[in-house]
């Protein structure tokens, strides 16, 4: 097989060097000592606890951590140990984003903080969930479900960690389904005007799309989570015989396969960013990486292969589960599984309290935190006479 490698122009590169050599500092980098909290006097820095190390730390002791390792990415319905979970995503955006971000010398801590808190707040089912949950969500309450404004929700509410401002935007703004050929960072001023931001999401179906980091670093999470799922979806799509191989794809500067993808992306980045306050492709990796997000939706993504089941099956038992539990919290229940399941067991874990939350909020809030697995065999115990039933497609098939 070709491939075809960028690497970073000499000049830049000795650069880069010399800089290293002489210490130099990256001004646009976040820096540490302007951390802000919610209760700014609690989870202070120390030596060997800085200040994101706390949150990267926070993040991966909340309990819903875990659940990363049985969310679909995109392959749902699948026995195959070798395809992608949301678990190794999250990971895999943040090396991609470290290895960017160490280049051009700024917070690592930051960035690795939110790359790994980003989709915390994810349904199971990957996107197709998400958007059956905000389908059913929308109809009960006019709002809409985000799996990154309800990522902040897990991170900022119901887990209680006073988790800082800036981790809680980068994950806001981290949607990975919108490219730019230029990130700038924003201004944010506060919590004040973040909560005003993160609020707007539920009403406003179309005001997530303009949301930008206020940080480099969260410009950087954000565009390596399109670098992250963009070759490995292609990868995880030839080994379950969905595509042949890469070269159906157009050839262009950006590569076709996962690791060409990987390494294009992040030099050409590093080379129009080193330096600057802004992150930035060339004209021509930017057109590529466009293209190749639209080929992925329509060989991958679109094939009736991966959404079959989702209108058939998924849909109708996600809508039955939903409905239940809403009755179930409004005849106060407390022998309802979302009780026993879920919300005595926010309380135990964080000491979040739901008094006067809409039964909707409760309820997206169960649904969202279940794994692929749960959510099947929990509708199996709801409904065990239920036509609706979800098949894998199993090791030896």
């Amino acid at each position: 097989m070709n491939t075809n490698y960028l690497k970073l122009s000499d000049e830049l590169q000795k650069q880069i060097i010399n800089d290293r050599k002489e210490n130099k500092i990256n001004p646009y980098a976040f820096k540490d000592e302007n951390i802000l909290r919610r209760d700014m006097n609690k989870d202070k820095a120390t030596i060997w606890r800085p200040a994101f190390v706390r949150d990267i730390e926070k993040t991966m002791h909340i309990p819903y951590y875990n659940r990363y390792s049985d969310k679909t990415q995109v392959f749902s319905l699948y026995k195959n140990d070798d395809i992608s979970r949301r678990a190794f995503h999250v990971q895999l955006v943040s090396r991609i984003a470290r290895n960017i971000g160490k280049v051009l010398n700024l917070n690592i801590d930051l960035i690795e903080a939110i790359a790994l808190a980003h989709d915390i707040g994810h349904t199971p089912f990957g996107h197709g969930g998400e958007r059956i949950l905000s389908e059913i969500y929308h109809e009960n309450t006019g709002r809409y479900f985000n799996h990154n404004v309800h990522s902040v929700r897990v991170l900022d509410k119901l887990s209680n960690q006073n988790i800082s401002l800036q981790v809680l935007d980068g994950v806001l703004c981290h949607n990975g389904e919108l490219e730019q050929k230029k990130y700038k960072p924003c201004t944010l001023n506060g919590f004040k005007e973040f909560d005003e931001k993160t609020n707007k999401c539920y009403i406003d179906e179309k005001y997530i799309s303009s949301l930008l980091p206020s940080t480099l670093e969260g410009c950087v999470v954000r565009v390596s989570d399109i670098i992250a799922y963009l070759g490995k979806d292609r990868q995880d799509a030839q080994r379950l015989h969905i595509l042949e191989n890469e070269r159906i794809f157009k050839k262009n500067k950006m590569g076709n396969t996962n690791s060409e993808i990987i390494n294009n992306l992040s030099v050409n980045i590093i080379q129009n960013s080193y330096g600057k306050n802004y992150l930035q492709m060339d004209k021509e990796v930017y057109e590529a990486l466009k293209w190749g997000k639209k080929e992925n939706y329509e060989l991958i993504y679109e094939d009736s292969k991966v959404t079959k089941d989702y209108e058939k099956n998924i849909k109708p038992m996600l809508f039955g589960i939903y409905n239940k539990f809403l009755k179930d919290l409004k005849n106060k229940n407390t022998n309802s599984l979302i009780y026993r399941h879920h919300i005595k067991y926010v309380e135990n874990f964080s000491k979040f309290k739901y008094n006067d939350t809409d039964p909707n909020d409760i309820v997206v809030d169960f649904i969202a935190s279940m794994t692929d697995d749960y959510f099947i065999d929990l509708h199996e115990y709801l409904f065990p006479k239920s036509k609706y039933k979800v098949k894998y497609i199993g090791y030896f098939e």
